[in-house]
């Protein structure tokens, strides 16, 4: 096992979007960088340096994996539950939304943060580490068909505010990175035009004056730490 003060970060979900965004920046920074995605097939090339994980988080066996690679490195200072589903696109209703679909999202969206969660905090524990599980205002607001989705980042929430109560020792937060221009958001709206929605990276800036200035546990919005990190 190696030894080192180097800050190390786990970022689920970093095949694109945010968490690429994210996973792109904090090797720039002198992160120690473990990522995973689905689709990874790029990430060595896209992220030279980082420590490639390919998997889905709802995998056991994928979790598992992720354990070795990070309890390799010897510490983990940053867990990041950046993967995300959001169902059947166009978005269904209540009233039509597949319960298998719900159950994927449910898995994805909670149940493996979760995991990732429990499977992690011995180290986490050890260097007083941040937890950042990202989520959405569809979590807070009600927005026609996206029931799934919202209520997952819902519970996401809870659970993130739950835990901030059971280990005052780490820095927890739930956050809502607002809209961005991203595979997932385009899903959201097929067909659209989302050219108008800001970048992932754009977001990140906030991300990392988040880190920096680690505030109160809880939930916060990117946008109220828009800036550079100091």
């Amino acid at each position: 096992m190696t030894s080192t003060t180097q800050p190390t970060v786990l970022i689920t979900g970093a095949g694109r979007g945010l968490g690429r965004a994210l996973a792109r920046a904090l090797l720039a920074s002198g992160w120690r960088v473990v990522v995973d995605a689905r689709r990874a097939g790029h990430l060595s090339a896209a992220l030279p340096g980082a420590v490639v994980v390919p998997g889905d988080v709802t995998d056991p066996a994928h979790r598992d994996a992720l354990t070795a690679a990070v309890g390799g490195l010897g510490r983990l200072d940053l867990l990041v539950n950046n993967a995300s589903d959001l169902g059947p696109s166009p978005l269904p209703r209540l009233a039509d939304v597949p319960l298998a679909a719900v159950r994927r999202v449910q898995e994805t969206n909670v149940l493996a943060p979760l995991a990732l969660i429990q499977m992690f905090l011995p180290l986490l524990r050890a260097s007083g580490g941040t937890v950042l599980n990202v989520s959405s205002d569809a979590a807070v607001e009600a927005y026609e068909g996206w029931g799934a989705y919202g209520s997952s980042k819902a519970a996401l929430d809870q659970l993130t505010a739950v835990l901030a109560v059971e280990e005052p020792g780490l820095s927890v937060y739930s956050v809502d990175p607002g809209d961005m221009r991203t595979e997932m958001h385009q899903a959201a709206f097929p067909g659209e035009d989302i050219s108008d929605r800001p970048a992932p990276e754009t977001v990140v800036p906030g991300l990392l004056r988040l880190l920096t200035e680690r505030p109160r546990s809880g939930r916060v919005r990117a946008a109220d730490f828009a800036g550079s990190a100091a």
